[in-house]
């Protein structure tokens, strides 16, 4: 055979040639796109390789009627990361954790996160803290104290959305300086980079994302203007912790571009599976669950090469 030599394409950026490996944390469901099957297709592509433990394993997202599966318990947890240790598997670049559903589960994630930053001290820890929204927990409440005092700290990155920022910092969000200002408690506690992925502070049509990093001395605040479809999504959150995970190592750091990129791949994202769902129906007062699941594999390009429509500023 032949011996040829492979010379590296001064094009790819060097980031391509590294070896992203990210372990993700959280909920499965065998049909749909929440959890670990919203994350994992767009940081493939995206060039992360991704093992994943599911908190739960459920049939379908529980804004079905029926649901039907498995919760994943503390012990069983120690057992799959045990079985990565014994095989020097757990060496991880990037770890990501999402929805849990009891605090004996969180306790045994916290373990995990504490394990894989001594086995890889500069291991990137992204936590989205899924409690709740729209004012309402709809996990235990005991998990709260939990995120607040012990894991979110160990975070390099934190995805809360409104209302899980004011659950974490005690601070209820009226106007952006409450956001701010919830954003530099998390800060305070250590966490480098904080994204409310979502805020009520604009209008019925438009959602406000905020952005803030505190890291090696410097410091940036950064604002999104986000249309609303009019429609309800699930696996929206995943996706977007996903997205910027991916982008946030890809542009080493840069809060800015790497939100744009996330939010513009995203809102992409909706905008297909929305026209999918309306021109299946043609109106959009028949939507279902089914019709309204993310079109991940009809978005790839959007996910690749995110079309740059949405423009962040820097407050």
């Amino acid at each position: 055979m032949e011996n040829r030599q492979i010379i590296p394409n001064d094009n790819i950026n060097r980031h391509e040639l590294k070896c992203y490996k990210v372990l993700s944390i959280q909920s499965h469901v065998v049909s749909g796109y929440v959890g670990n099957k919203s994350a994992t297709f767009p940081l493939q592509i995206l060039g992360f390789e991704v093992d994943s433990i599911n908190s739960v394993q459920l049939s379908n997202h529980t804004g079905y009627r029926y649901w039907k599966g498995q919760i994943l318990d503390a012990e069983e947890l120690g057992e799959i990361f045990e079985g990565l240790k014994l095989n020097h598997l757990h060496h991880y670049t990037h770890l990501l954790t999402g929805y849990v559903g009891s605090v004996s589960f969180l306790g045994k994630v916290l373990e995990v996160v504490k394990d894989l930053k001594e086995e890889n001290p500069d291991l990137m820890y992204v936590c989205d803290p899924v409690m709740g929204d729209n004012g309402k927990m709809y996990v235990p409440e005991d998990l709260l104290p939990v995120y607040r005092d012990q894991l979110t700290p160990l975070a390099d990155i934190v995805t809360p959305n409104q209302f899980e920022a004011e659950l974490l910092t005690g601070i209820k969000i009226n106007t952006r300086s409450d956001a701010v200002q919830a954003m530099e408690v998390l800060h305070m506690r250590g966490i480098p980079t904080v994204v409310i992925s979502s805020t009520e502070l604009g209008s019925d049509k438009v959602l406000i994302a905020l952005g803030s990093s505190n890291k090696n001395g410097k410091k940036i605040q950064i604002q999104l203007e986000i249309p609303q479809l009019p429609a309800v999504f699930t696996g929206t959150g995943d996706l977007f912790t996903a997205l910027l995970l991916a982008w946030m190592t890809r542009t080493q750091h840069d809060l800015k571009v790497a939100c744009e990129k996330t939010v513009n791949s995203l809102q992409d994202v909706l905008k297909t599976t929305y026209a999918h769902a309306k021109e299946i129906l043609g109106s959009e007062d028949k939507f279902n669950s089914e019709l309204l699941e993310l079109k991940l594999i009809q978005s790839r390009e959007f996910i690749e090469n995110p079309i740059m429509h949405i423009q962040a500023f820097i407050v």
